[in-house]
């Protein structure tokens, strides 16, 4: 009788606290998606519509957004392509190199490594504001103004990105492991391209998505450096959609631009969403 009274109320205790749980998290799934639906029923509405106030009710003038956009003076699809370049080459690029960066300070032993592995820490203080004037100056004297070069090489230099990924070698990735294939007789490159990267699969999926959504919405440093408009990403076009003038703005246009430069980061976040709860919770953990 004792065990089956006590059983009683650790039951309950474990319902009422996974009854909790859920109402939370359905409570932040809300709040989290609840901004792409008046996203896309503000892109069915009309200047006049928007104008009058918020309406929960889907409009008809889709089709009509749609057209005003494609025939405006924006060339929205070159800012797609625009887009998926620079942050797609960013994404890879920042991805393999942060990996292999992460792998030489967790796998080998030499002298300054933790000085570097400190320094690399410490570059991840300086805002990008503050080197942005010496950045154009290089940018300007290397003839690369209106180059897609200098928003995805020093991508590459992510010092967020490798303390990441460092952080998921350290818990996953066993250097008794990369012992093995050298006495096998594996190169370097070998191990690491065949053996670390397939192991790293989560975590890399994970910042991935980080790297590419951050240079996808990216505006501050392409506004410097791009300036033709066959050039521009989406988020340059977005805000030159807003601040036109008053007898040209149409706001209709403006959150249909909006709804059709998220569609990638949809596409992107559903193609590696698999790996990002594993990847996120293991590069957390630190044995």
């Amino acid at each position: 009788m004792n065990m089956t009274d006590n059983s009683k109320p650790e039951k309950n205790s474990v319902h009422g606290r996974r009854t909790v749980a859920y109402i939370v998290l359905i409570l932040l799934s809300f709040l989290c998606l609840v901004w792409f639906y008046i996203l896309f029923i503000n892109a069915t509405r009309s200047n006049s519509e928007l104008s009058r106030g918020f309406s929960a009710v889907p409009s008809s003038h889709l089709f009509e957004n749609w057209y005003n956009l494609m025939h405006s003076t924006q060339p929205v699809w070159s800012g797609m392509r625009n887009s998926v370049i620079i942050a797609g080459c960013s994404a890879l690029l920042c991805t393999y190199f942060s990996t292999m960066t992460a792998y030489a300070i967790h796998a080998y032993n030499f002298k300054g490594k933790k000085a570097i592995f400190t320094f690399i820490l410490a570059i991840m203080t300086i805002p990008t504001q503050v080197t942005a004037l010496g950045f154009i100056n290089l940018v300007n004297k290397m003839g690369l103004m209106d180059n897609f070069v200098p928003l995805i090489i020093p991508s590459i230099a992510a010092p967020a990105v490798f303390f990441y990924l460092k952080q998921y070698m350290d818990s996953n990735l066993s250097i008794s492991l990369i012992e093995a294939a050298r006495i096998d007789g594996a190169s370097e490159f070998m191990t690491f391209n065949q053996i670390v990267l397939p192991l790293m699969k989560p975590a890399i999926a994970v910042q991935a998505i980080f790297t590419f959504v951050s240079s996808w919405n990216n505006y501050f440093t392409p506004a410097l450096i791009l300036h033709k408009d066959t050039m521009k990403t989406l988020p340059i076009l977005i805000a030159q959609l807003r601040s036109a003038d008053f007898l040209k703005f149409d706001m209709g246009q403006v959150y249909m631009m909006i709804s059709f430069s998220i569609f990638p980061v949809i596409l992107v976040y559903l193609f590696l969403s698999k790996n990002i709860v594993g990847g996120v919770a293991a590069g957390g953990v630190k044995e």
